[in-house]
C-alpha cells in the first residue's frame, strides 16, 4: 500500500471531494440494495473506504456472475455525513425502493441503530450492525431483526484486557495495574465501559475513564492527566475520526508509549494513521478483519473491476485498507443473506423479512469464505435464532508506519461471562419495551 495515496485520500475526503455512486434504476426483476454511506462530513475518511468496499463487492457479483442465482443487484448509496438524523431520513427514503423494498439496512453508525431499532421491527427489515451499534442485541430472542456480527464492543473489550493479561504473563498479573479508557463522548464510545467495569472488578485492575468530546481536537489536558498524573500501565481507546490521530500525537508529546495504547476497530483505520505520522508507529488496534491486500478477493476485485475502469475509486490503491476491508465483509454478510434467502423462497427479488430468515441461519463456513477468496480475511460466521453474533473473535494489529500488520491470531473473548450480559441487558430492555421473546428451538 502506497502512504502517498492514503494521504492524498484524506485530503480529498476532507474537503469532501469523493466519487458518489450513480443512483441506479431499479428494474422489476432485480434486487434493490440501500447502502447507508457517510463520504462526506467529519468522518469521510473513515466512511469512503467502507463504502467503496461495500460498492465493490456488490459490483464484482454483478459483474462476475450476473448478480446472485442469476437475480441482478441494484445498489443506491444515501449519505448521511454520520448524521442520525440524516441516518433515518435515508432509511425511511430507501426502505420502500425497489420491487420488495430494502431487504436489510447497515447505518454504519451506532447513533442510527438506536434510532432504527423500534422501526425495522414495524418494518420487518433487518438491522445488520458490524462491529458497532448494541452488544445485547447478540440475544435474537429479544432482537429478532438485529444481527451484530462478526464483533461486539463488549467483545471487543473483553478481547483487549485478555490481550494485555497476555502480554503481563496472565489474568493473575492483571491485579493493581491501571487501565484507562479513552472514549469518543457518545452512546458508540461508552459502549465498552460496562465490560471494562465488569473485568475490572474481576481481575482488580484499576480502571479510569476519559471522555473526549466530538470531534476530538481537545485532548491536550485529558493527555497531561494521562502522562504526568495517572501514569496507567495501558490506554485503550474508543475513538473515530480526527480523535484517533490527535489521541495518539498526544499520547507521543506525554511519552506514553504507543505499544501500550490499544484501540477498538474504529480506531484503526489506516487514514487515522497518516496524519498522526511517525507519532502512530507501534501502537496497536483490534480489528475483525484481516489486514492488507494479499486475498484472492482482493485480486478478482482489481482484475474485474478495476482494470476496465468499473471499480468504486478512483484507483486501486486503497484496496486493503481495513475500511476497506470492513465494508467487503458487509457486502459478504449481506449478500450471502440474500442468497440464503434466494434458495429457500425462489430466485426472485426477496423481502426483509425473507431476509431475516436467512440471517437467523445465515452459516459463512471456512470452506465458503475459501470459495470466494476471502479464507484469512474473514472469520466464519455461523448464526441461530437465538445467537446473532457468532464467535465475535478479533486479532490484535500494530501500525508500522506505512501499514497494519496482525500481530496475534484470533482471540476468542469470555463468550460465557458476555453471553450472560448480553441476555441479561437485553432482559431489561425487553421489560422497559413490553416485549416477549421470541422461542427459539
Amino acid at each position: 500500500m502506497n502512504i502517498k495515496k492514503i494521504k492524498t485520500a484524506v485530503i480529498a475526503a476532507t474537503v469532501g471531494i469523493a466519487s458518489m455512486a450513480a443512483t441506479p434504476v431499479v428494474m422489476a426483476d432485480d434486487q434493490f440494495i440501500g447502502s447507508l454511506v457517510y463520504r462526506t462530513g467529519p468522518y469521510a475518511p473513515g466512511g469512503i473506504p467502507w463504502a467503496n468496499g461495500f460498492a465493490d463487492y456488490i459490483k464484482l457479483l454483478n459483474e462476475r456472475d450476473g448478480g446472485i442465482n442469476g437475480v441482478k443487484l441494484d445498489l443506491e448509496e444515501c449519505d448521511t455525513a454520520y448524521n442520525t438524523d440524516k441516518g433515518v431520513e435515508c432509511y425511511e427514503r430507501l426502505k420502500n425502493n425497489g420491487p420488495t423494498g430494502m431487504p436489510a439496512v447497515m447505518p454504519l453508525s451506532t447513533g442510527v441503530t438506536y434510532a432504527l431499532l423500534d422501526r425495522v421491527v414495524a418494518d420487518k427489515i433487518p438491522l445488520i450492525t458490524s462491529g458497532y451499534g448494541r452488544a445485547d442485541a447478540a440475544d435474537g430472542t429479544i432482537f429478532p431483526y438485529v444481527f451484530v456480527p462478526p464483533a461486539t464492543y463488549w467483545g471487543g473489550a473483553d478481547i483487549a484486557i485478555n490481550y494485555v493479561a497476555s502480554e503481563e504473563g496472565g489474568y493473575g498479573n492483571l491485579k493493581g495495574k491501571k487501565i484507562a479508557l479513552v472514549y469518543h463522548d457518545s452512546a458508540y464510545g461508552k459502549e465498552p465501559i460496562k465490560t471494562l467495569e465488569a473485568l475490572a472488578e474481576q481481575h482488580g485492575f484499576d480502571l479510569s475513564l476519559f471522555p473526549v468530546p466530538h470531534p476530538g481536537l481537545e485532548q491536550k489536558a485529558t493527555w497531561l492527566k494521562i502522562g504526568r498524573q495517572l501514569r496507567p500501565d495501558y490506554v485503550l481507546m474508543w475513538g473515530w475520526g480526527v480523535m484517533n490521530a490527535t489521541a495518539i500525537k498526544e499520547a507521543a508529546a506525554v511519552g506514553f508509549p504507543r505499544e501500550k495504547f490499544i484501540g477498538v476497530w474504529w480506531s484503526g483505520n489506516d487514514a487515522d494513521m497518516v496524519p498522526a505520522g511517525k507519532a502512530a508507529v507501534g501502537y496497536k488496534s483490534l480489528q475483525f478483519n484481516g489486514v492488507g491486500a494479499d486475498f484472492g478477493l482482493h485480486k478478482q476485485i482489481k482484475e474485474v473491476l478495476y482494470k476496465s475502469g468499473k471499480g468504486s475509486a478512483d484507483s486501486e490503491a486503497g484496496i486493503g485498507e481495513v475500511a476497506y476491508n470492513r465494508g467487503v465483509q458487509s457486502a459478504v454478510i449481506l449478500t450471502e443473506a440474500l442468497r440464503g434467502a434466494m434458495n429457500e423462497f425462489g430466485n426472485k427479488p426477496v423481502t426483509g423479512e425473507q431476509v431475516q430468515w436467512a440471517m437467523d441461519r445465515l452459516d459463512i463456513s471456512d470452506a465458503r469464505l475459501k470459495e470466494i477468496g476471502a479464507d484469512g480475511l474473514f472469520d466464519p460466521i455461523k448464526l441461530s435464532c437465538s445467537d446473532h453474533l457468532g464467535k465475535g473473535r478479533a486479532k490484535v494489529t500494530q501500525w508500522d508506519g506505512s501499514q497494519w500488520k496482525a500481530i496475534t491470531d484470533w482471540i476468542q473473548p469470555n463468550s460465557e461471562m458476555l453471553r450472560g450480559m448480553y441476555e441479561a441487558s437485553a432482559a431489561a430492555y425487553a421489560k422497559e419495551k413490553g416485549i416477549t421473546p421470541r422461542a427459539c428451538n
